[in-house]
């Protein structure tokens, strides 16, 4: 196996692991004050998520769009399989010993259901959008201003994605009405801020890796 598909196969246990994550923490809730200036209340499944749509965008840049599609579908089946694990492992009575018992299992993952279907339907939505929007500004600029490319895609894909999963969760039960346009304010302005930070990664990324890996044409159908 060469450098390239060692590569790839990284970057894709890196998106696989860190979609597969936000599902199983989502229902920890922080809040963070930057410099004071804006308070964010957030799940703590945010963390790990906009790492998937920088990778995305690398495996987009690097290998084309059908690497891409092909990385988002398997983190798709991950996701689904993990799920189909917690549900057995939901309705497998606790011995009495156990340091973990059916309540408080059912407690942290007792919504996994609902939260992996609102967050597929959302992340399914958000990542091909991602991957095309990206590839759209590719073309249009022949392979030029990576920074557009790469904000423009996850941006207009956050706000899709985030908007998505908080319709799902608050229709299914999980988190209340009143809570939406909070929640999604600050998850979209935490997003587009790991976004713009995340532009200096992929190009230092793309520098590393010059004269070991070609760009993937501009022009691909």
């Amino acid at each position: 196996m060469n450098f390239k598909d060692r590569l790839y196969l990284i970057l894709a246990g890196i998106f696989i692991a860190s979609l597969v994550s936000c599902n199983l923490i989502f229902q920890k809730f922080f809040s963070w004050t930057p410099f004071g200036l804006y308070t964010f209340e957030l799940s703590v499944g945010i963390l790990p998520y906009p790492i998937t749509f920088l990778v995305t965008d690398l495996i987009s840049e690097l290998y084309g769009k059908k690497k891409a599609d092909q990385v988002v579908i398997s983190g798709l089946v991950a996701s689904l399989f993990v799920m189909v694990v917690v549900i057995i492992a939901n309705a497998a009575p606790s011995t009495a010993w156990s340091p973990v018992d059916n309540q408080l299992f059912e407690k942290v993952f007792g919504l996994q259901g609902a939260a992996v279907f609102a967050s597929m339907v959302a992340y399914l939505s958000a990542q091909f959008i991602d991957v095309r929007v990206f590839h759209f500004w590719k073309k249009l600029t022949k392979g030029k201003h990576l920074w557009l490319r790469n904000n423009g895609s996850t941006v207009v894909s956050q706000f899709v994605d985030t908007a998505a999963v908080l319709v799902l969760l608050c229709s299914a039960g999980a988190i209340e009405w009143n809570r939406f346009f909070t929640l999604l304010e600050n998850g979209f302005i935490f997003k587009v801020l790991v976004a713009l930070i995340d532009t200096p990664i992929i190009y230092g990324v793309l520098y590393a890796l010059k004269g070991k890996i070609d760009i993937a044409p501009y022009n691909e159908d």
